[in-house]
C-alpha cells in the first residue's frame, strides 16, 4: 500500500476510533452496541495496518532525519497507548494504579487526535479521485467486516454494550463512587436537607410519603463500569404534579455542587428521584440524601446531592452534550 494511502486510511481510522468513542460516551442502551463496535473495529484496523505504517515511518527518518520524526513518534505512542489500554480495559481491567484505565484511553486518545491533526496540516495528504476505486473500496469493505468480525468475537469479560464492566451489581457497598470532573462528595445534614421543586420545599420525610417506587435500573459510568441496582425513590412526574405541576419544555436537575442535566418534560415518568438502593439509604458517595436514576442514560445523568428540581421553556438540548465541570 502507497505511504500516501496508508496515511490517508490511518487519518479516517483515527477519526473513526474518535468519533465512535464519543458515541460510547454518549448512548445509553440499545443501539449503543453499534458504536461500541465501530470503535472495536477501528482499533483493531489500526494495528492491521502497523506494518505498512512503519515501513513508511522508516522511509522518512531516512529522508528527514529523527529530529524531524519525533511529533510522528508521538503519535505513534498516544495510539499504541490508546490500544493497549483500549485491549486491557476489554480484558477485564479498571484500575491503572492512581487512575482508570479507561481515563488513560481517553487521555491517549485525546492527544493522538491533536497530533493527527497537527500531522494533517503540516504533511497535508490530498485525497485522489483513485482512492475511490472498486478495488479501493471493496478493500476498505472487507478490512471493516473483518475488523468487526474480531471486534464481535473477542472476549468481552461481562462487558456491557456500551463497553462497560460490571461491578457491584445488586451490591450498593461494591458499586464504585466516581463522580464528574470537579464534583466531591459534599456532607450533607440528612435530616436539615430539602429538595426545592418549583415554588415547593421537601424533605426525605415527605418525598417517602409520596411515593416510593422500586425500579431497577443500570448505572453506566463514562469511567467504564456499571451496576444493575434496585432504587427506591419518587417519580419526577408524580413530584411536579404534587408541586403543583409547572409548565415548561424541560427539566433541569441541580446538585448541590452546582452541577445540572436538563431532561425532556416528557421523561419525567421514567426519572425517579431516588432515596435509597436495595431497600437502604444511599451512601454519600452515591448520592445521599437523595439523587436521581435516569434510566438507559450514561451516568453523568444521573444527578446526585439533588437540591433543585425547576422546570422551564428552554429546550432539553440547551445544554453541553457532557458537563463542562
Amino acid at each position: 500500500m502507497a505511504g500516501r494511502r496508508t496515511n490517508l486510511a490511518l487519518l479516517l481510522l483515527i477519526v473513526a476510533a474518535f468519533a465512535s468513542g464519543v458515541l460510547m460516551w454518549a448512548v445509553g442502551s440499545g443501539w449503543g452496541r453499534w458504536p461500541t463496535i465501530v470503535h472495536g473495529a477501528a482499533g483493531i484496523a489500526v494495528v492491521v495496518m502497523a506494518p505498512w505504517k512503519s515501513a513508511v515511518s522508516r522511509r522518512g527518518i531516512r529522508r528527514r532525519g529523527a529530529a524531524a520524526a519525533l511529533p510522528a513518534l508521538g503519535l505513534a505512542s498516544m495510539v499504541v497507548v490508546a490500544l493497549a489500554s483500549g485491549f486491557v480495559h476489554r480484558a477485564g481491567a479498571r484500575d491503572a494504579g492512581p487512575v482508570l484505565v479507561m481515563q488513560v484511553h481517553v487521555g491517549a486518545a485525546l492527544v493522538a487526535l491533536l497530533l493527527a491533526l497537527w500531522h494533517v496540516v503540516s504533511r497535508p495528504v490530498r485525497p485522489r479521485a483513485g482512492d475511490l476505486s472498486r478495488r479501493t473500496l471493496l478493500r476498505g469493505a472487507l478490512g471493516a467486516a473483518g475488523s468487526a468480525a474480531v471486534t464481535v468475537a473477542l472476549p468481552h469479560a461481562g462487558r456491557d454494550v456500551t463497553g462497560s464492566l460490571e461491578r457491584g451489581s445488586f451490591r450498593p457497598s461494591a458499586m464504585p463512587v466516581t463522580q464528574w470532573l470537579t464534583d466531591g462528595v459534599p456532607a450533607i445534614n440528612g435530616d436539615a436537607w430539602e429538595v426545592r421543586v418549583g415554588d415547593r420545599l421537601w424533605s426525605r420525610e415527605e418525598l417517602e410519603r409520596l411515593g416510593h417506587d422500586q425500579v431497577v435500573a443500570t448505572l453506566d459510568c463514562t469511567g467504564g463500569w456499571y451496576a444493575h441496582q434496585r432504587w427506591g425513590g419518587v417519580r419526577l412526574d408524580q413530584l411536579l404534579a404534587a408541586s403543583g405541576d409547572p409548565l415548561g419544555g424541560s427539566v433541569v436537575v441541580r446538585s448541590v455542587t452546582g452541577y445540572s442535566r436538563r431532561f425532556p418534560r416528557r421523561d419525567a415518568g421514567v426519572l425517579v428521584l431516588a432515596t435509597t438502593v436495595e431497600g437502604k439509604p444511599l451512601s454519600a458517595g452515591h448520592g445521599f440524601p437523595a439523587r436521581l436514576v435516569a434510566p438507559n442514560r450514561r451516568g453523568f445523568w444521573w444527578v446526585k446531592w439533588v437540591s433543585e428540581i425547576e422546570v422551564d421553556d428552554r429546550p432539553w438540548w440547551w445544554q453541553p452534550p457532557f458537563p463542562l465541570t
